[in-house]
C-alpha cells in the first residue's frame, strides 16, 4: 500500500464556490439528547431475558478450521421504554398520513409540496438545544447497578462516562508489540485523529511476570507511559490484562514458567494456578488504580481473562477468584468480558461480569471475524452477519451491545503460499469497512473495538507457532506506522460518530426484512435506528446481497419531521455501489441548533466552530446525492455563479421567506464545495476522497480539568484542517492556532477556525495566508496557505550493509567442546501433560529446565560399541519448526516441521537418523547434538493445558545401546536468571553466539573473519554462524523515516536467520517457508543519529546448497513532523554472565 496520501490530482485544494442569497430564517434549536444526568437507578433495570441452553461456540480464533455453533434465527425486538416526547414528534406523527412529496424530474427541480409549508412544519417541530460539556439530557431509568463508581455507567443503549453518553469507538493496540514507549503517543495520536475515542490494550503476563515472584513494569513493559500518553491524547482505555489473552502470542500470554511449574489445569479454580497469577494481577491493580477515570485517568474498564466458557464450574469459579481480587482493591471501573461466541457466558450466574461482550470468530450466525483468516482471495467475501440485534435483544437487553473484538484485519501464517499482509489489508479494506462496520451500527452496537487497529511486531519469541514475526494484521495503521487507505474510511466513519451525539442513543426500529422500512428496490436492505428523545432517524443501507459488486438504485420511504417522504425528492434515485453502505439521516441536528431535514449523502463532520454551526457532507464523486436543509443567518458574501454540479430547489427562483432548500449534488464533483456560508452556518460538500484529506483536531478544554482532552467531557471544541498527511493536535492560544502533524508532500493547507485566529503555525513555523483562497472557502474563520517539507523527503540516505564479520556459532559439535556447565536433563516427571513417546523415562522438554523459547541445544552422550547404526528422535518444536542433528561433528540431517498457509501443519516429527560410515567413535564417548528451533507455545484451545506444549525431544532411542547422559542449554540463565532485563525474557535463545552476547552492541568482533553475509557459511556446510556489522545513521530530528531490513535473495533457500538490531531480536527469517522477507524496525531500536549494530545468526539447514542471504536496509516511507524525541534504550554488551 502507498499509505495515506492526498489525492494525486490535488483535490484537497480544489475549491468550488457555491452561494445562494437567502433571508434570515427562524433560529430554533433541538434539545441535546446526548448528555445524560447520570444517576443510579438501582432496581429499575430490566431483568435479563434468557432462553434455555447455551451456544457452544469455538473459542480460539487462531485456528483456521473451526467448529460450528448455533444461534437464534428469528428476529428479536427489545422492549423499548418510551420517554418524554418532543412536541414536534406528536405533530409530525399526525402529519404522516397526509404528507406526500412527489418528484417530477431531476431537471425541473420542483416538488408538489410547498417548501414554505415544508419549512414551517420542519422549524416548528424542533425544541431547544444546549450543546456544551456541562449540559445533560433526559435521565436514563435503566442505569446498571454498579456500586463501585457512578463515573462509569451504562444502560441498554450505551456507555455513560461522568454522565455523558459515549459511543465507544475503539481500536486494538498492544504496546508490547511496539517496544519503544516513545512511539506509543504516535499510535494514540493517529487513533484520535481517526475519530476514535478509545483503545483496547492487552497486557502480556509472560513479559511482565517472567519468573516466579518477579513483576516488572519497566521499559516497554511499563503501563504508566501508556496511561499518560492516552490521557494527553484524550483516548479511553479498556485494559485487558488476562492473565490469558490469546492474541497469537506464545502460550496466549501465560508466562512460560507457569506452563512448567503449575501442576493443575491452567485457568481454573485450583490453588496453584491462583497463586501463580496473584503477583501479576496485584501489580496490574497497583499501576492501574490511580489511572482510572475516577482519578482523572483514561482507564474506564478492565476485562476479566479472555474468551472462555463458564462451564465447567472450575472456569466460573476462576472468574470469581479474579473478580474478588479486583473488588477487594481500589479498582472501581466495570469488569467486562469477551465471549468467544454466542455462548452467553458470564452474563449471569457464577463469575458474571458487569458488562458482557462477544467477539465470535467461528462459522456461526453471529460473527465478529466474518472474513476469516485466509487472505489468499482478498476479493472473496462472506455475507454480513445479520443477527447482532436479535442476539443482543435476547441475551442481555439491559446492557448495551458491546463488541470487544471485531475484525480489523487478519493474521497471516507461515508457508510459501501464504499471501502476506497486504492481501489481508485488501480482504478487510475500505469496502469491507464500509459494509461490515456499518452493519454493526445497524445492529445497534454502541461499543465497538476493531482488532487490530495497529498490529505491530511479534519480535523475539512473542509469536505462537501459527504466525511469523510481523503482526501487521492488515490493520488501518501498518506495522511501519504508516497510514493506509483503510485508515481513511475509518476516519470518515469515526468523525461522523463523534459528530452525531443523537446516534449514541437509538432504538432499533426494524429493517427491510420486517417490513418496517420500505424502498422501491428489494436489492437494497435498510435498517432504521431512531433516537427515542429527539426522533432523529438513521437509515443504514447496504445491498441485500452484501457480497454483490453490482450497483443498485432505489427510492427510500422515510418518516421525517415533515412527515412521510420518498427520498430523494429531486434526484431520480439513491445509488449504492457494489460493496458499499451508507447512513441516511432525517431530523438530524448539527451544531447547536441547525437542522438537516434529510440527507442521502454521508456526514463527515457536524459541530460548532466559533458559534457557527458547521456541516461537512461528502459522497462518492461518481454518484448523485441530495440533502434538505434550513439555511439560516446572513450570507457573508455574494458570488455571481453557482457550480453547475450543485442544484438548489425551492418553490421559486430564489429562496422564499422561511423556505427549506433541497441541495442536489450531481455526479462529478471533485474537491471542496462551499454550499452555504453565513454568520450562523457553514455547509460544505466534498467527494469522499477529498473529505479523507481533512482532519478535526480537538482543542483542549480548561487546563485545570484532567479530562480536558477528552471529547464530550473536557471539551466540545474543534477545528477543521485539510491537506496534511496527518494532523496530530491543535492548540489555540489567544489569536494563534498551533497545528502539529506530518507532511508527506507539499499540500494546500485549509483551515476553518474561530474568526479570532490571526496566526496559524505548522510544527512551530508560521504559515502565510492566501487571502483570496481563504475567503473562497469561508469569509469567517477561513484560512488557506501552502505547506512544503523543508527537505527533500525522497532523498533520505541509508547505508549499504557491508563490512560483515563472521564467526562459527556451533562449537558444540566439536570433540573439544566442554558441556560440563550445561544443565543435566535427568528429570523423570513433568507438569506438562503430553508425555514422552519413548525413551528411558527421562524428560527432555526444554521448559522442564527453564529453557522454554527460541533455540535450544541438546547433547546426548553414549559409549559406542561400534554396532550402533542410527538414532530415532521424536522432536516437538511447534508449527513450521526445524531441528538439525549431528553425530559428533558429522551432520546427519534436518527434521522439518511445516505449515502451508496454516494447512499441512507439522509441529512434531519422528525420524530415524542414520550414522554415516566413519562417524562413530567405537569405545569412546559419542555425542548426538540437536539444534532445535522453538516456535512458541500453543494457545489454549479445547483445554486450558494446551499451552503446556511439550517443546523438546519426546522420544529418543539408539538402535542398540543406551544414552548415558543428556545435557540441555537454552538462553543464559533460563527464565529464572536471564541476563537481559531490558529486552526481556523472550529476546534471546541458546545459540552459542547468543549466550556469549555477540548480538549486542559494543561486543568486539576484532579477530573475526571478514565474510559477507551473502557468502553464507564456509564450504556450504550445514551449521550456524554469526555475522555482525555496524553502520551509522544521521536522520534529521523532525523526520520520521520508516525503515525495514529486507532479505532480497530468491525465495526457497533452506536456512533460518535470526535478525538482531542493536541487541533486539527483530525477526526470524525462514528462507524455505516464508512468507516474510521484510522486517520493519523502528527508531528507538534503531539509533537514527548514531551507530547501529546488526547481527544475523545464520542457520544453514542443508549442506551443499547455495545459501546466500542478501540483507538490505531500506526506507519504506518518510514524513516530516513525527511524534517528537524518541528515546533509544539499547544496553551494550557486558562480560558479566557471558563468559
Amino acid at each position: 500500500m502507498n499509505g495515506h496520501q492526498p489525492p494525486a490530482d490535488g483535490r484537497q485544494a480544489t475549491l468550488s464556490r457555491t452561494s445562494v442569497k437567502v433571508e434570515k430564517l427562524e433560529n430554533t434549536s433541538l434539545q441535546n439528547a446526548t448528555n445524560i444526568k447520570a444517576r443510579k437507578a438501582y432496581g429499575e433495570d430490566k431483568p435479563f431475558s434468557e432462553k434455555s441452553g447455551e451456544f457452544p461456540g469455538p473459542r480460539y480464533k487462531s485456528k483456521v478450521e473451526v467448529m460450528t455453533g448455533f444461534g437464534h434465527s428469528e428476529a428479536m425486538h427489545p422492549t423499548r421504554r418510551v420517554q418524554r416526547r418532543s412536541p414536534w414528534f406528536w405533530l409530525s406523527t399526525c402529519l404522516v398520513s397526509v404528507l406526500f412529496v412527489s418528484v417530477s424530474s431531476r431537471s425541473s427541480g420542483t416538488a408538489s409540496l410547498s417548501f414554505n409549508q415544508l419549512h414551517g412544519i420542519f422549524t416548528r417541530s424542533w425544541i431547544s438545544n444546549l450543546n456544551d460539556v456541562t449540559s445533560r439530557d433526559e435521565e436514563s431509568t435503566q442505569l446498571a447497578d454498579l456500586t463501585r463508581t457512578d463515573q462509569v455507567q451504562f444502560d441498554n443503549y450505551s456507555l455513560i462516562l461522568r454522565g455523558q453518553r459515549v459511543f465507544l469507538y475503539s481500536g486494538e493496540f498492544h504496546t508490547f508489540r511496539l517496544p519503544v514507549p516513545s512511539l506509543w503517543p504516535d499510535i494514540l495520536q493517529k487513533v484520535k485523529a481517526a475519530g476514535l475515542n478509545a483503545v483496547s490494550v492487552y497486557t502480556h503476563m509472560g513479559l511482565i511476570n517472567p519468573a516466579p515472584g518477579v513483576v516488572d513494569f519497566n521499559g516497554f513493559r511499563a503501563l504508566q507511559p501508556l496511561f499518560d500518553a492516552a490521557k494527553e491524547a484524550g483516548i479511553w482505555i479498556v485494559l485487558r490484562p488476562g492473565p490469558y489473552i490469546n492474541a497469537e502470542t506464545t502460550a496466549g500470554g501465560i508466562p512460560h514458567w507457569i506452563t512448567n511449574e503449575v501442576a493443575s489445569p491452567l485457568r481454573s479454580n485450583e490453588s496453584d494456578w491462583k497463586a501463580a497469577w496473584q503477583d501479576y494481577i496485584q501489580g496490574i491493580i497497583k499501576i492501574t488504580a490511580p489511572n482510572q477515570i475516577t482519578s482523572g485517568g483514561p482507564v474506564i474498564a478492565i476485562q476479566v481473562d479472555n474468551e472462555y466458557s463458564q462451564d465447567p464450574i472450575s472456569h466460573a469459579e476462576y472468574f470469581v477468584d479474579l473478580e474478588t481480587v479486583y473488588h477487594n482493591s481500589d479498582i472501581v471501573v466495570p469488569l467486562t468480558y469477551n465471549d468467544p461466541g454466542q455462548g452467553r457466558n458470564f452474563i449471569n450466574g457464577t463469575g458474571a461480569v458487569d458488562l458482557y461482550g462477544y467477539d465470535t470468530f467461528a462459522y456461526i450466525t453471529f460473527d465478529a471475524y466474518p472474513q476469516r483468516y485466509n487472505c489468499s482471495n482478498p476479493t472473496g467475501w462472506s455475507p454480513v452477519p445479520t443477527n447482532y440485534h436479535a442476539f443482543h435483544a435476547d441475551a442481555n437487553p439491559s446492557q448495551p451491545l458491546y463488541i470487544p473484538e471485531f475484525q480489523g484485519g487478519s493474521f497471516d501464517p507461515w508457508g510459501p503460499n501464504s499471501p502476506g499482509y497486504e492481501s489481508c489489508r485488501a480482504l478487510t479494506g475500505p469496502q469491507y469497512e464500509s459494509v461490515f462496520y456499518r452493519q454493526l451500527w445497524a445492529g445497534n452496537a454502541k461499543l465497538i473495538n476493531y482488532y487490530m487497529f495497529y498490529g505491530g511486531t511479534s519480535w523475539g519469541a512473542l509469536p505462537y507457532p501459527g504466525v511469523y514475526t510481523s503482526y501487521d494484521y492488515g490493520g488501518a495503521i501498518a506495522e511501519s506506522r504508516a497510514l493506509t487507505t483503510k485508515y481513511d474510511e475509518i476516519k470518515r466513519q469515526g468523525l461522523f460518530l463523534r459528530s452525531s451525539p443523537e446516534f449514541h442513543k437509538t432504538d432499533w426500529i426494524g429493517d427491510s426484512s420486517t417490513g418496517t422500512v420500505t424502498s422501491s428496490n428489494p436489492a437494497a436492505f435498510i435498517t432504521l435506528l431512531q433516537n427515542p428523545d429527539t426522533h432523529a432517524a438513521f437509515y443504514v443501507a447496504r445491498q441485500n446481497d452484501s457480497t454483490s459488486t453490482a450497483t443498485t438504485t432505489f427510492k427510500l420511504n422515510v418518516t421525517s419531521p415533515a412527515g412521510a417522504l420518498q427520498l430523494p425528492l429531486v434526484m431520480p434515485a439513491i445509488t449504492l455501489g457494489g460493496r458499499e453502505s451508507k447512513v441516511f439521516v432525517t431530523g438530524y441536528t448539527f451544531g447547536a441548533s441547525s437542522k438537516l431535514l434529510y440527507s442521502t449523502t454521508d456526514i463527515f463532520y457536524a459541530g460548532t466552530i466559533d458559534g457557527r454551526d458547521i456541516l461537512f457532507l461528502h459522497g462518492n464523486s461518481a454518484q448523485d446525492h441530495e440533502a434538505a436543509l434550513l439555511f439560516v443567518g446572513k450570507p457573508t458574501q455574494t458570488h455571481p455563479t453557482i457550480s453547475p454540479l450543485v442544484k438548489f430547489t425551492t418553490n421559486s427562483t430564489s429562496l422564499a421567506q422561511n423556505g427549506t432548500t433541497i441541495v442536489s449534488f450531481l455526479a462529478g464533483i471533485e474537491g471542496l464545495v462551499t454550499v452555504w456560508d453565513s454568520d450562523k452556518q457553514l455547509v460544505l460538500f466534498a467527494d469522499s476522497e477529498t473529505a479523507a484529506t481533512f482532519w478535526s483536531p480537538v482543542i483542549a478544554g480548561k487546563s485545570t480539568d484532567p479530562l480536558r482532552n477528552f471529547w464530550g467531557l473536557g471539551t466540545n471544541q474543534s477545528v477543521l484542517v485539510g491537506g496534511p498527511y496527518l494532523v496530530r493536535n491543535a492548540t489555540l492560544t489567544g489569536t494563534t492556532l498551533a497545528l502539529r502533524g506530518d507532511l508527506k508532500t507539499g499540500v494546500r493547507l485549509t483551515v476553518i477556525a474561530p474568526k479570532s485566529v490571526r496566526t496559524i503555525t505548522w510544527n512551530g513555523e508560521r504559515v502565510s495566508s492566501d487571502v483570496a483562497a481563504s475567503s473562497a472557502v469561508t469569509a469567517t474563520g477561513g484560512f488557506v496557505g501552502q505547506l512544503a517539507p523543508k527537505i527533500s523527503l525522497a532523498s533520505i540516505p541509508v547505508p549499504k550493509l557491508t563490512g560483515w564479520k563472521f564467526k562459527d556459532s556451533l562449537p558444540e559439535i566439536q570433540s573439544s567442546f566442554d558441556d560440563s556447565s550445561w544443565t543435566v536433563a535427568d528429570n523423570t516427571t513433568t507438569n506438562i501433560p503430553w508425555k514422552p513417546f519413548y525413551g528411558d523415562g527421562r524428560i527432555l522438554y526444554g521448559c522442564n529446565y527453564g529453557y522454554c523459547e527460541n533455540t535450544v541445544l541438546w547433547r546426548g552422550h553414549f559409549m559406542a560399541t561400534g554396532a550402533e547404526k542410527s538414532v530415532n528422535l521424536s522432536i516437538n518444536g511447534g508449527e513450521a519448526f526445524a531441528a538439525s542433528v549431528w553425530l559428533n561433528n558429522v551432520f546427519l540431517n534436518t527434521s522439518f516441521g511445516n505449515s502451508t498457509n496454516n494447512r499441512n501443519i507439522l509441529e512434531e516429527t519422528d525420524d530415524k537418523f542414520v550414522f554415516p560410515a566413519g562417524s562413530l567413535l567405537a569405545g569412546k564417548d559419542n555425542v548426538i547434538t540437536v539444534v532445535q528451533d522453538n516456535m512458541g507455545l500453543n494457545e489454549s484451545q479445547s483445554t486450558p493445558n494446551t499451552s503446556k506444549s511439550p517443546r523438546g525431544i519426546r522420544g529418543f532411542k539408539l538402535d542398540t545401546g543406551n544414552f548415558t547422559t543428556w545435557k540441555v542449554q537454552g538462553k543464559v540463565g533460563g527464565y529464572n536468571g536471564f541476563l537481559d532485563k531490558t529486552r526481556g525474557v523472550l529476546n534471546e535463545g541458546g545459540l552459542f553466539g547468543e549466550r556469549k552476547g555477540w548480538h549486542l552492541p559494543g561486543f568486539s568482533t576484532a579477530g573475526w573473519a571478514s565474510r559477507s553475509l551473502s557468502s553464507g557459511l564456509p564450504n556450504n556446510t550445514a551449521g550456524v554462524g554469526f555475522f555482525v556489522t555496524t553502520f551509522k545513521l544521521n536522520i534529521p530530528q523532525d523526520i520520521d523515516a520508516m525503515m525495514s531490513f529486507t532479505f532480497e535473495e530468491p525465495f526457497g533457500q533452506p536456512y533460518r536467520a535470526i535478525l538482531f538490531v542493536n541487541g533486539w531480536m527483530m525477526g526470524k527469517r525462514v528462507g524455505n517457508l516464508g512468507p516474510q522477507a521484510k522486517f520493519p524496525v523502528h527508531e528507538g531500536i534503531l539509533n537514527y543519529r548514531g551507530e547501529n549494530t546488526v547481527a544475523v545468526a545464520l542457520w544453514a539447514l542443508t549442506p551443499g546448497v547455495t545459501i546466500a542471504p542478501d540483507l538490505q536496509l531500506v526506507v519504506d516511507g518518510v514524513v516530516e513532523g513525527g511524534v517528537g524525541n524518541v528515546v533509544t534504550t539499547n544496553p551494550v554488551w557486558s562480560a558479566a554472565g557471558r563468559t
